[in-house]
């Protein structure tokens, strides 16, 4: 039997007819905005089995393993903390800082640690004291 689509527009006229169900099989395709109009417009999906939004494959295999042939959990492996990474040491400013506040200097220090010499420094003092003048911040 060939499949039959049902699209959001599908579902639209259901509801403007009367129609406040739908039986799904495996013969019933609803796009995903088909499933959204139904489930806006309050119409009741009926299926043999539980629901599957439309972009999810359907994978009888894996529910047909035998609960003994399942194989067994893996056990926990213990993490290892990571090694410690050094950090650049930040670079002394160059040029005037904005405003000259600690908060500035907390903030250039914490993005040359990050970025290092990749960043313009005039470029990130003004980005800087834009940053602080609009919070408010100083």
């Amino acid at each position: 039997m060939p499949k039959q689509f049902y699209t959001e527009r599908d579902i639209e006229k259901l509801v403007s007819s009367g129609t406040r169900t739908l039986a799904l099989n495996d013969d019933i395709v609803l796009t995903e905005q088909a499933y959204e109009a139904a489930r806006r417009l309050g119409v009741a999906l009926l299926q043999d089995r539980p629901a599957a939004p439309p972009s999810a494959p359907v994978r009888p295999y894996l529910s047909a393993i035998p609960a003994d042939k399942k194989p067994a959990p893996l056990a926990p492996q213990p993490v290892a903390p990571p090694a410690p990474v050094a950090q650049p040491a930040p670079a002394a400013p160059t040029g005037a800082s904005p405003q000259g506040s600690p908060t500035a200097e907390r903030i250039r220090a914490a993005v040359i640690a990050r970025l290092g010499d990749s960043v313009d420094p005039a470029l990130l003092n003004t980005i800087i004291r834009r940053v602080l003048d609009s919070t408010g911040v100083k």
